[in-house]
């Protein structure tokens, strides 16, 4: 739905444009004078369907510029009683006193911003030229009134073409303006979600498993437990500074933060950690986009695999960087839930990719592949 400070102003400029229609009625002025100095015959007649006219002039404007709520149907209708009225007029006053062919200029401009279709406002200011010329030839009008009528409608009807035709895509434009802007809020609350999973997964885990080790030692090593209790307030502590981090905007998942976090974590929970490290340092994008890899993939390790091992094995060469982590756990549990989703998305941006599949020695391996991007020649 469009803010009501949009709608309010389109209505402004749309009364101001109607209002700056009624200044076209001074071209009225010799058929009313004509009318009101007995001129024309019978002067009742034409007084009423002189202001009939000007009356269907003003409503065939207001309703597409004001955007009034009336049927295409009711529209047409009204538009081909106001040209009917209009011709009528013309062809019964246009060899007297008065101007009457000045009637088509305004049958033209009614036209042009009633009709849905360029090509048909085209054609119905073109009929209204036509109609300037046949009805000036067969009404005797003189030769140069007719001419400059005719000119005056094509001028007219071309001008209230535009006019609509700018006032369409400046709707458009506004509509699609406020798409995206829906799209971009959309896009963000997106990626804050994915950002929130991604921390406090990783974080949750953690807490849960050490609150089990603090459950099965509190009876065996009380100190021990002790330790481990304060270990869960610390990690609940960082936890909340994570998250204020990401709603400020400032987080810092490096590779070796999340490394040495990983290590704790699966330590923690019983399982022996191997890791391997080759080749040349992960540029900084790299390296934060593998901290999110790792912290996905010890989570799921943590949460489902009832591993005793697990690898991490991190490569650079020259075609880019890989990260491995393998475990000998299950295998075959599901591998697209909502952080693995998000994983592949942030590497999908980073020209990357990212495969989760049973490996061959049993348990299951996740691959995040990143590609070098190339780098731009600088000419001297």
């Amino acid at each position: 739905m469009a803010r009501p400070d949009v709608d309010a102003a389109a209505r402004r400029r749309g009364i101001a444009l109607v209002a700056a229609h009624t200044l076209w009625f001074w071209l009225l002025v010799p058929p009313a004078a004509a009318i009101a100095g007995g001129e024309v015959r019978p002067a009742a007649t034409a007084a009423v369907g002189l202001t009939g006219f000007a009356v269907l002039y003003l409503t065939m404007v207001a309703v597409p510029v004001l955007s009034l709520p009336v049927p295409p149907l009711p529209r047409r209708l009204a538009l081909a009683v106001f040209a009917l009225l209009g011709v009528a007029l013309a062809a019964a006053y246009a060899g007297g006193p008065g101007g009457w062919l000045i009637l088509l200029v305004y049958v033209a401009a009614a036209g042009a911003v009633t009709v849905d279709r360029p090509a048909w406002g085209f054609g119905w200011v073109g009929g209204a030229v036509a109609a300037v010329a046949v009805i000036g030839a067969t009404r005797g009008a003189p030769a140069a009134e007719t001419a400059q009528t005719a000119l005056i409608t094509m001028l007219a009807g071309a001008m209230t073409l535009a006019f609509a035709r700018m006032a369409q895509l400046v709707g458009e434009l506004r509509r699609t303006q406020r798409e995206l802007a829906r799209a971009a809020v959309r896009q963000e609350r997106l990626r804050f979600a994915r950002d929130l999973h991604d921390l406090l997964g990783h974080t949750l885990s953690l807490v849960v498993v050490k609150a089990e080790v603090v459950r099965r030692l509190v009876p065996a090593d009380p100190d021990r437990a002790a330790a481990e209790a304060a270990d869960i307030e610390r990690i609940g502590r960082t936890a909340l500074a994570e998250v204020r981090e990401a709603v400020t905007g400032y987080r810092d998942h490096s590779f070796g933060r999340e490394l040495a976090n990983a290590r704790a974590a699966l330590a923690d929970a019983g399982i022996a950690v191997t890791v391997r490290r080759d080749g040349d340092p992960l540029d900084a994008t790299v390296d934060d986009t593998f901290g999110w890899v790792l912290r996905e993939a010890v989570t799921n390790v943590l949460r489902h695999s009832r591993a005793t091992r697990c690898e991490i094995d991190v490569r650079v060469d020259a075609d880019g960087a890989v990260l491995t982590v393998r475990d000998d756990g299950v295998g075959g549990r599901p591998g697209h839930g909502n952080g693995l989703r998000g994983l592949a998305e942030r590497l999908g941006r980073e020209r990357g990719t990212l495969d989760v599949a049973p490996d061959p020695d049993g348990g299951l391996r996740l691959t995040a592949r990143v590609r070098h991007r190339p780098t731009p020649v600088v000419s001297r």
